[in-house]
């Protein structure tokens, strides 16, 4: 079967998906999916719900992984996520730290996810991959909502066309891409937007781990249920549950 992805600012990057190859993954809720293109292939990692029409696709930073921030977020987002009945797909990039290739990646996960019945799709990116999600979002009629953690700027140009809800997360001692990057996104977004900030936190958020993994699977679930979300920017200190600021 072959599906064809959405054409980036009518660059030549349009790809096809040719094949793919699925074999048992490391334990027995998922799959190692080697998703064949005519641009090369795309190694993934899918968590499937049976029955299931919604789906999570994870991507990383600029050196490409499968495992994300916050201590391997992406390997437990499936468990966080099983009551939702929601399907993970995590994604490595072809070419890792290429911005296009790599939107062109996100789109190919869309396209296989719908062709397995992915209905609604949020896209999670970290860092370097903050900024794909939020591009890639605006190419693939299936995405509803997209997540970023300590995103960049760069690739948040058009953040502002953005017509679904955001969640920004960020440390305020992220020493990697300081937090005001988050801050510059969050103005230029339409609403419904979230940006949560955590003091003492850096760039792979670990120090945030408990409340990242309340925060998150709540915001997906309440996005692919339809719920009205509302725009609200907060900081947390990360030794208390209790918010510090809000506005």
């Amino acid at each position: 079967m072959e599906w064809e992805s959405e054409n980036l600012s009518g660059k030549d990057l349009t790809l096809s998906l040719r094949n793919v190859k699925v074999t048992p993954g490391t334990d027995t809720t998922s799959y190692l999916a080697t998703l064949d293109t005519s641009r090369g292939c795309i190694e993934t990692i899918l968590h499937p719900v049976e029955g299931g029409t919604s789906a999570v696709i994870c991507v990383s930073g600029a050196n490409g992984g499968l495992d994300g921030p916050v201590d391997g977020l992406y390997t437990r987002l499936p468990t966080l996520l099983r009551k939702s009945e929601t399907s993970v797909l995590r994604l490595d990039y072809r070419k890792p730290n290429d911005f296009s290739e790599c939107i062109i990646d996100v789109l190919a996960g869309c396209s296989f996810l719908k062709g397995i019945g992915a209905s609604s799709i949020v896209l999670l990116g970290h860092s370097f991959g903050g900024g794909v999600v939020i591009t890639a979002a605006q190419l693939h009629k299936l995405v509803c909502g997209v997540v970023s953690l300590s995103p960049q700027r760069f690739g948040t140009e058009t953040v502002s066309e953005l017509n679904m809800p955001l969640l920004l997360i960020h440390g305020t001692t992220d020493r990697v891409l300081p937090s005001e990057a988050s801050e510059d996104i969050y103005k230029r977004a339409k609403d419904p937007k979230q940006l949560t900030l955590y003091k003492e936190t850096g760039h792979s958020l670990v120090e945030a781990r408990s409340q990242i993994e309340k925060l998150l699977p709540k915001w997906v679930i309440d996005r692919l249920s339809e719920k009205n979300l509302i725009s609200n920017r907060t900081i947390h200190s990360i030794t208390t549950s209790k918010n510090d600021s809000n506005k």
